[in-house]
């Protein structure tokens, strides 16, 4: 077992009034790889142990958690009883003991019996990753859909945890006498009320999806594509979005600092206009609740035309996070193929410029399908290239017409405006000489009813 204290731990005046400390012991039990473990070859497994460690101890500080001691626990098996082994839990009392610790938070999923008898060796309040995770959640999301989205995964959460044996729990109500059996107990009206509330929230939670699929459809109306930024929470995606569009977004440097989605106009180098979507940070074991949870966020990034994977290149554990999102995006059911996913190195600002170099050689090594784009979002260095690959990339698949219209037939501009993307336009003896852009669903109508003729490239 490795300690690992974190500052301002040790030096605080032990207890409270009530008993209470505040402060919060992050374990880290994670299983030892062998070689020639078939294991092995999961991504989880060329994780860092040490980089999982200050990720766990970052999502605690993500609600303002008071981290005593983060320990490091290699395990060679997981213990159905209580994850780890007897001698790891009784080391652990004694380190809980040593900072009058009322938190112990697990990086792992625990199934309630575990996390019921490690709160009763340990005396204390025991959360797993996933409910640390839901916890997050519930503080940063501030629109209505988000706050419905996350009390629908944290109930989902909490009903598989009914099974623990509170006394309250364990009572039984008076049934209506008509049978003269038992009555309901505590734990099956809990169980039965929260079941009640998750229907509700399924149900608005429709329609919040019905009312994105509107807004949806009324951007498809209009010309503009849709560019979706995705990738690790802290990656810098809301500080990229903010450059990339001269916005005010949340930018810290801290996990899930963004959570609801938040669409802003994107303007491209040659006057054409897209929308970009800033979106949830993705994480290593992503709770299943969640990936539910939030598909209703996610859509933006099923239905973008084009998405930008924002990779934090300078982060040791770089790689293991491509494949946590990559990972995630397959279950979103996201198709990598296509030259529809741009990927973004961003914060080259931390590298000196032989290690960017290196960098800049490794990206033009890339295959013309996985193009690399180097980025500062704090600096704006390679930002202008970015954009200009945004563009050329939308543009692929949108045809270019020339055509003209009479200048007093205001509703055919009118609608020209509305559907295509107007390259040029000049008044010319009393007609417009127009080029425009349109997508595949656009092009045949107005080639129809204005005669266009598709420019040779």
């Amino acid at each position: 077992m490795e300690p690992r204290s974190f500052d301002g731990g040790a030096d605080r005046p032990q207890g409270s009034a009530d008993g209470q400390t505040g402060r919060v012991i992050v374990v880290g039990p994670y299983l030892r790889v062998r070689k020639g473990d078939p294991d092995a070859v999961d991504h989880r497994a060329v994780r860092d142990n040490d980089a999982r460690l200050d990720e766990a101890a970052g999502l605690a500080r993500a609600i303002d958690l008071d981290i005593a001691e983060a320990v490091l626990t290699p395990i060679s098996q997981i213990r159905p009883a209580t994850y780890l082994g007897k001698g790891k839990v009784e080391e652990i009392v004694g380190v809980i003991a040593a900072h009058h610790a009322d938190l112990v938070v697990m990086d792992c999923a625990l199934s309630p019996i575990q996390q019921r008898n490690l709160e009763k060796a340990w005396n204390t309040k025991v959360l797993d990753r996933t409910g640390l995770i839901l916890e997050i959640f519930g503080r940063r999301a501030k629109t209505k859909e988000g706050a419905l989205q996350v009390e629908l995964a944290h109930l989902n959460y909490q009903r598989s945890r009914l099974v623990r044996s509170w006394t309250h729990l364990e009572r039984q109500r008076g049934g209506f006498g008509f049978m003269g059996g038992p009555g309901e107990t505590q734990i099956e009206a809990d169980r039965r009320l929260i079941g009640e509330r998750i229907t509700r929230l399924e149900n608005e939670l429709k329609k919040v999806q019905a009312t994105r699929r509107l807004h949806r459809a009324g951007r498809q109306r209009v010309p503009y594509r849709v560019v979706a930024l995705v990738g690790y929470t802290n990656a810098g995606k809301s500080t990229l979005f903010n450059r990339l569009t001269r916005a005010d977004v949340q930018a810290a440097d801290m996990l899930f600092a963004t959570l609801d989605p938040t669409l802003r106009a994107l303007s491209l180098p040659h006057g054409g206009k897209a929308m970009l979507s800033d979106t949830v940070g993705f994480i290593s074991n992503l709770p299943t609740q969640l990936v539910a949870a939030f598909r209703a966020t996610l859509e933006e990034v099923l239905e973008a035309d084009l998405i930008l994977h924002v990779r934090d290149i300078s982060h040791e554990d770089a790689e293991a996070q491509e494949r946590d999102v990559d990972t995630v995006l397959r279950q979103l059911g996201v198709d990598a193929g296509g030259g529809r996913i741009l990927e973004v190195w961003n914060k080259i600002d931390r590298f000196e410029p032989e290690q960017r170099e290196n960098l800049a050689n490794i990206a033009a090594r890339r295959d013309q399908e996985h193009p690399v784009f180097l980025v500062s979002a704090v600096s704006g260095e390679g930002v202008d290239d970015l954009l200009l690959a945004i563009e050329q990339r939308l543009a692929a698949t949108r045809t270019v017409l020339d055509l003209t219209i009479d200048a007093a037939d205001g509703a055919g501009v009118s609608w020209l405006h509305r559907n295509a993307e107007v390259l040029s336009k000049q008044l010319q003896d009393g007609r417009y000489v127009m080029t425009v852009r349109a997508d595949e669903t656009k092009r045949d109508a107005i080639i129809e009813r204005f005669q266009a003729v598709v420019r040779e490239e």
